[in-house]
């Protein structure tokens, strides 16, 4: 069980932002700005008793209520891997291409759509149902990541897209797709960035009886990737991480505290300057271009 309190939220931000400004990012100006934001939050009466407690759930659980609207508006960190992603496989042969986690089939379309042929791997009946209905000839199957259902040296790619940030480790993983991936396969891998996952960055649904849960959530660091993927052959070719803007701070009226669902993002438009100096210019994915020893 978590508990959520949009103050707690708030004042943290506040933190971070004061934290980088004590290392010189910031002026005195911002520092004491920031300061008489924490005590006028502080004396917000209209933000006693918002805590929220929230269920953990796991990936099959929340994404039955998830994969409903997955692709309704369009996931915001698409845009931040999508572009990468493509480029990386735009540049492989064709061949048996493994879509895994792949969810309502968003690159096994792609896949498909540039020649190759793909199999799709996913633990949520759900997701799996709609990945069916929008790329019918892919062969779907029912998998876990850790216990893929493809045989020894089957794959001369496989693409993984933000889904290992639902894993608690990534060994067990890494291990399974070297040993999907024929010597000299490629595998590529967008994940949320563990600084986007710190800030609140994790699946929010709203299950039976308009109880608030997210999906089950871990950061990884870079040198997590490392440790699991080097020891098994998996050798880098190229590691990204795309930030979001360095803009200026969103404007416009808040809508206040918001409905559960929309937090973290309601709460940050309140303390739009405190936002801005955390989220401006920091990493919000990252992308893996791994290539298996010959």
């Amino acid at each position: 069980m978590i508990y959520e309190h949009p103050l707690a939220y708030l004042l943290g931000l506040e933190g971070v932002a004061l934290l980088r400004a004590f290392t010189g990012e910031f002026d005195r100006q911002f520092v004491e700005a920031r300061l008489a934001e924490v005590r006028e939050l502080l004396d917000d009466e209209s933000l006693i008793g918002q805590g929220v407690l929230v269920d953990r759930v796991d990936t099959v659980d929340g994404y039955r209520v998830w994969s409903k609207t997955y692709d309704e508006p369009r996931n915001g960190l698409f845009d931040f891997e999508e572009p990468l992603v493509r480029e990386i496989l735009d540049g492989r042969p064709t061949g048996i291409a493994v879509d895994a986690a792949c969810g309502t089939g968003r690159y096994a379309e792609y896949l498909v759509a540039h020649g190759h042929q793909v199999i799709g791997v996913d633990s949520s009946p759900d997701m799996l149902a709609r990945a069916r209905t929008r790329v019918p000839q892919v062969d779907f199957r029912s998998g876990d990541l850790q216990d893929l259902p493809l045989a020894d040296d089957s794959a001369d790619v496989i693409v993984c897209g933000l889904a290992l940030n639902h894993v608690p480790a990534l060994e067990p993983v890494m291990t399974e797709f070297a040993r999907v991936l024929r010597p000299g396969g490629h595998l590529v891998i967008s994940d949320g960035h563990q600084e986007s996952v710190a800030l609140g960055s994790i699946p929010s649904v709203v299950g039976p009886g308009g109880r608030p849960a997210r999906v089950s959530t871990y950061r990884h660091l870079v040198g997590d990737y490392l440790r699991a993927a080097l020891p098994v052959g998996l050798q880098v070719r190229r590691c990204e991480e795309p930030r979001s803007p360095a803009g200026p701070p969103r404007s416009g009226a808040s809508e206040g505290v918001g409905p559960w669902e929309r937090w973290p993002w309601s709460l940050a438009d309140l303390v739009p300057d405190a936002a801005h100096a955390v989220n401006a210019g920091r990493p919000v994915t990252i992308v893996w271009h791994f290539q298996l020893a010959e």
